[in-house]
């Protein structure tokens, strides 16, 4: 069977042969293989967390053990992403959150008096095992309605940056809640000094380490 639409692409890791991609017009999540391709390898290559692409999914739905292929594949637009874990968040984040929080809530970002972007918590409660970065980074935290129109902004998203208080592997969390900034501009001068803060550049691949299907 194939499907074929526009998905938005959550990358693994290297050490998981394959990669998520969720359709952009249903919360539906496809794992496929990421090698052993002919003429699209090198498209499937050069995929990252947040690119939104063209594709053809070839699989078998009933199989949920076995990953689709992709028979076609075009990149058609991107949401720069960034993470980084074991962090301290920083105080706008802390400033928007409230106790005992069971949905995201976002504050506006503006910049010479012109909106940005948004600082978002989210909360750990309904995510698996409580984890933040390791939902965001395999699909299991759907974000393309927040891709498409950032909260409280409206224009779609072009950087994010995704920052956990806790390490992917942890037991116990330091706070209740993930952190992501949604950026409407790009290279912004808060964009700018955050990832410079995190440590976390937009030119390099800042995925933590880890197998997130082992946790």
């Amino acid at each position: 069977m194939e499907r074929s639409g526009r998905f938005r692409v959550y990358r693994g890791v290297e050490s998981v042969p394959h990669i998520n991609v969720q359709a952009v017009d249903s919360p539906t999540l496809y794992s496929v293989y990421r090698t052993g391709y002919d003429t699209v390898q090198s498209t499937v290559d050069d995929l990252e967390t947040g690119d939104l692409i063209e594709a053809t999914l070839a699989g078998d739905p009933d199989d949920e053990a076995e990953p689709w292929r992709l028979t076609a594949v075009e990149r058609v637009g991107r949401v720069r992403t960034a993470f980084a874990v074991g962090v301290d968040p920083p105080d706008v984040a802390r400033d928007c959150w409230t106790p005992d929080r069971t949905t995201p809530a976002y504050t506006r970002l503006t910049e010479d008096g012109a909106p940005i972007g948004v600082c978002g918590v989210q909360p750990r409660d309904p995510l698996p095992n409580g984890t933040f970065v390791p939902s965001v980074v395999t699909g299991l935290l759907p974000l393309e309605a927040e891709f498409e129109a950032v909260p409280t902004v409206g224009d779609p998203a072009v950087e994010a940056v995704f920052l956990d208080p806790s390490p992917p592997d942890a037991t116990s969390h330091t706070q209740p809640y993930g952190v992501v900034f949604l950026f409407t501009r790009s290279s912004t001068g808060f964009a700018t000094r955050l990832r410079e803060q995190y440590d976390c550049p937009l030119d390099a691949d800042t995925r933590p380490a880890f197998d997130p299907y082992g946790i």
